[in-house]
């Protein structure tokens, strides 16, 4: 395709495919959430067909012509699968890879034989937001759990104290950290700077799971103890292996597409100039694509080989790697669908009226847009990808580091108030024997001060950069 007809289609695509008016656009925007809300809640249905079914529906509200509704749907599920797709699935066979290796077993027993008993929620932190940085949320908690109820019964810890800092470091990696799926899709709808989002990212998770894990740990001890449920503890992946890799192997291809993006972002700021050598080869090798492909290649060798998988094993683990992400590929392309209507439909360009109107910060806007559909869904992901699509055209007119910052505004409102329409709440709730109301006074209160204390930060830092 030409540079012409790129241009052309841009321009075609900008129109809104609808004339409505803003009020008939704000009602139908609260009907298509209300559906898709509906559908997921109500009627259990998977939120794929959810967000495909609120798509139309809100098309319909709107009162646009149903095959330029399907037309945007389909091309932002495509362009969304596109940019994210390939992404989510060598982070999958990475996570994959250090889970089934052994290699994060050989991070967790390293870090726990060295940390003292004072330092232990610390070690419980440092432990989650390595591991969890290639890891989906809910295959992170699959694997810390056997840990955390082995380290609190052995060691006699509160399990609560134990916990709290585990699933903290999880959930903060997986809200602001890309390549997480919600960072990733969110950073693609607001074309904000990947390597710049990453580092205001840790920025802001460092401070931020700190105060939700090892600090806020303390009081939920106190008001919930319980004792770590024998019944509980799964067999660890190492079990049964003869070997696995190493700490300083496996420690090294875990950050390795860290230190590539941020290696990335560091030339780009440093060099500024698109045709140097230096500039070109580090906007290769630290592009997400590369970094994640790189370090699924070396750990073939720092991980699979150590563990001795032969060949077969190893193509087998990709292949298994690769299934249980169908589901979480079809709802994030799904939202970027959705994001497509609302931004056709002239819902983005309705946004940022209203934020001139109303003068409210656009970051504070993103934030509270996120946290009302994440509160109404249960999904972090359907919240990010959501947010994002409405959110988006404010990020037009921002600087690089402020669209990063609006990418995690997103991220901290999609961890708001984790309540009983999340399937984290229930997963947490049966792992650690809580009943609801323990589990509301744990994990619901850590997710939601992760979410106020980042989006503090995320404004903090809007004042400062």
């Amino acid at each position: 395709m030409t540079r012409l007809s790129v241009e052309m289609l841009a321009a075609e695509t900008a129109e809104p495919i609808t004339s409505a008016g803003h009020a008939q656009l704000g009602v139908a925007v609260l009907l298509g959430i209300a559906v898709i809300v509906l559908l997921i809640t109500k009627f259990k249905l998977h939120a794929f067909l959810a967000l495909t079914i609120g798509s139309l529906a809100l098309g319909a509200f709107a009162g646009a012509p149903l095959d330029k509704v399907i037309t945007s749907f389909t091309s932002g599920l495509g362009s969304t699968v596109a940019g994210v797709g390939v992404l989510i699935a060598l982070g999958a066979i990475l996570g994959k890879m250090l889970a089934d290796s052994g290699g994060a077993d050989q991070i967790v027993d390293t870090i726990l034989a060295r940390a003292s008993k004072r330092s232990m929620p610390w070690a419980m932190v440092l432990i989650a937001s390595v591991v969890g940085l290639p890891l989906f949320f809910e295959v992170g908690i699959v694997l810390l759990i056997p840990v955390v109820l082995m380290v609190a019964k052995r060691g006699n810890y509160s399990l609560m104290r134990i916990g709290v800092p585990a699933l903290a470091g999880l959930s903060v990696m997986h809200g602001l950290v890309p390549p997480h799926p919600g960072p990733l899709v969110a950073i693609d709808a607001v074309k904000a700077n990947l390597g710049v989002t990453l580092a205001l990212g840790v920025l802001v998770a460092i401070p931020t799971v700190v105060i939700a894990g090892p600090v806020f740990s303390k009081v939920a001890a106190r008001w919930v103890d319980v004792p770590a449920p024998d019944r509980m503890i799964p067999q660890r992946a190492s079990e049964e292996l003869e070997r696995r890799p190493g700490f300083g192997a496996t420690l090294a291809t875990v950050l390795l597409p860290v230190v590539l993006m941020l290696a990335k972002a560091l030339v780009d700021i440093i060099v500024d100039d698109p045709g140097h050598l230096i500039q070109r080869v580090f906007d290769v090798v630290g592009s997400p694509l590369i970094a994640l492909l790189a370090a699924v290649i070396v750990g073939m060798f720092t991980l699979g080989r150590p563990a001795g998988f032969s060949k077969e094993r190893l193509s087998s683990l990709v292949e298994k790697g690769l299934a249980p992400i169908a589901g979480v590929l079809l709802i994030v392309g799904a939202g970027g669908g959705f994001k497509q209507t609302l931004v056709d439909s002239g819902v983005g360009q309705m946004i940022l009226e209203i934020s001139d109107d109303w003068s409210i910060p656009a970051l504070l806007l993103a934030w509270l847009i996120a946290v009302a559909i994440r509160l109404a869904t249960g999904s972090a992901t359907v919240a990010t990808v959501s947010a994002a699509g409405l959110v988006a055209p404010l990020a037009a007119d921002m600087s690089t580091t402020h669209a990063a910052l609006l990418v995690l505004a997103i991220g901290a409102g999609s961890l708001f108030f984790s309540h009983v329409n999340d399937a984290g709440f229930w997963l947490v709730k049966e792992y650690f024997g809580l009943n609801v109301g323990q589990t509301v006074k744990t994990w619901s209160l850590m997710e939601t001060i992760i979410s106020v204390v980042a989006g503090a930060l995320v404004l903090l830092l809007s004042l400062i950069i």
